[in-house]
């Protein structure tokens, strides 16, 4: 064996064991933040959420996953200027990404994994961020710092749709380029009918679900409307508040929301003694890792691993069905507003394509390198061959971070100010409990249940 061959060996022996190291830390990360977080201990999630953002000037790897984490359990945990903060760096980590060279990103993606590849965020991460620091600046009554809030997720909400335009025109040059490489093989494999036949067989639901248009979160065009409304702009209020019946059209409360606003504008009504209790309810979706055998063209005997690892999205359970509202005499039952799993869905499907091709040009380039080691035939390039199966191993792997701490749907009921302005709450098949309404116009009843008999995270906002 000359030294060139043994240097070479021994190299990619050392790349081997420090990726087998390394490939599935993001993965072992959620999995003990979900355990604080699913234990309600928020105290442990902002630790561990916190130890885990890296200190360095330019953002990666995580640090936009784990600031989106603890931005969101700092502001269950009431503290709203700290839970701004670090929204506010979790939209700078967006911005930075924005500039940065996703040619790069995607050729490590499929040198190694898509988890080597920094977490750059999803529409809906954008689009939450400005809803939540809205609400933050709502419950500190900073009125003019929501609104530019409301205004940022909304215009989010409207480039979500140019944004797909571009990622499907970056996949379709990504394939460009792989069909003029040698035979074409990972074009072959990413077209090949048994692949996706297979790919069907593992995703049967993929796209059976009904997706909100072009990207949109039903709660964040509603909230805003509602918000509009509170501050005596009714004229745009009614603009978001159409769009949301458009979108969400069985709620009762968001036509009435709508038919009050149209008469307010026509100088028929004033909003007053109205209050609105917003529900987070349960825990969003997390991904799971799925790995799938393939039938490559270039497979053979003497490739020794070829496979890809795919996300998978599982659902995680409602706290409770609905939350009834005693106010008065009468009683009231939240309604759907924005089922986040449908938010999620929309946006995966609409990026696995380039998740799945990406995987396969992976795949078929790993499996091509040991073949080709192989086919040489000595002892040095026959355990190059075995190095190489061990990295495509090692490295097969999917990437499953996701903003776990989001919750599954988001609810409304909406009601008069009850006399004595007491109101008691109860989830469906729960404990209830009470909320004093502090003298004000109208109010914001603002509540957190993850999960049953979990504590409730409870705030009121007047104006």
């Amino acid at each position: 064996m000359n030294k060139g061959r043994v240097w070479f060996t021994f190299c990619l022996a050392v790349l081997v064991l420090f990726l087998c190291s390394g490939c599935n830390a993001p993965k072992s990360h959620l999995d003990t933040f979900n355990k604080y977080f699913g234990n309600w201990d928020l105290e442990g999630s902002a630790q561990f959420a916190q130890s885990k953002i890296s200190k360095r000037d330019k953002p990666g790897g995580e640090d936009l996953l784990w600031t989106l984490q603890l931005a969101t359990v700092e502001r269950l945990r009431k503290n709203y200027r700290e839970s701004t903060q670090y929204f506010d760096k979790s939209e700078e980590i967006l911005n930075y990404f924005d500039y940065q060279n996703e040619a790069v990103d995607s050729a490590a993606a499929i040198a190694v994994n898509e988890n080597i590849v920094p977490y750059l965020g999803e529409e809906y991460d954008g689009i939450m961020i400005n809803t939540y620091k809205a609400l933050n600046c709502m419950a500190l009554g900073e009125n003019d710092l929501a609104r530019v809030e409301f205004n940022r997720a909304l215009d989010r909400q409207r480039r979500a749709k140019e944004d797909f335009a571009k990622e499907i025109a970056e996949l379709k040059d990504e394939l460009a380029k792989e069909e003029g490489k040698e035979n074409s093989r990972a074009k072959q494999n990413v077209e090949n009918p048994e692949i996706q036949e297979l790919i069907t067989s593992r995703y049967p639901g993929l796209h059976e679900f009904e997706a909100y248009p072009d990207f949109v979160n039903p709660f964040t065009t509603y909230i805003a409307g509602v918000f509009f409304n509170l501050v005596g702009d009714p004229s745009k209020a009614v603009t978001f508040l159409k769009e949301s019946h458009g979108m969400v059209n069985a709620n009762t409360y968001i036509a009435e929301d709508l038919a009050t606003t149209e008469k307010i504008l026509d100088g028929q009504a004033e909003l007053k003694d109205t209050v609105w209790l917003i529900f987070e309810n349960g825990m969003g979706p997390v991904k799971a890792e799925s790995r799938i055998d393939l039938p490559l063209f270039v497979a053979t005997d003497k490739v020794k691993y070829v496979g890809i690892a795919l996300p998978m999205l599982e659902f995680r359970e409602q706290a409770y069905s609905h939350l009834s509202v005693k106010a008065g005499d009468q009683t009231y039952a939240t309604q759907l507003v924005a089922d986040m799993d449908r938010v999620v869905q929309t946006e995966f499907d609409k990026d696995f394509k380039g998740i799945l091709t990406r995987a396969i040009i992976s795949a078929t380039a790993k499996a091509v390198a040991q073949y080709a080691l192989h086919k040489q035939g000595d002892s040095s390039t026959a355990l190059a061959s075995v190095l190489v199966a061990a990295y495509s191993y090692a490295t097969t792997a999917a990437d499953v971070r996701i903003w776990t701490s989001l919750p599954k749907d988001f609810q409304v009921a909406r009601f008069p100010m009850p006399p004595g302005r007491l109101v008691i709450i109860e989830p469906a098949g729960g404990g209830s409990f009470q909320v004093e309404i502090p003298p004000c116009n109208n109010a914001l009843i603002y509540v957190r249940i993850p999960f049953k008999q979990a504590r409730n995270v409870c705030d009121v906002i007047t104006y």
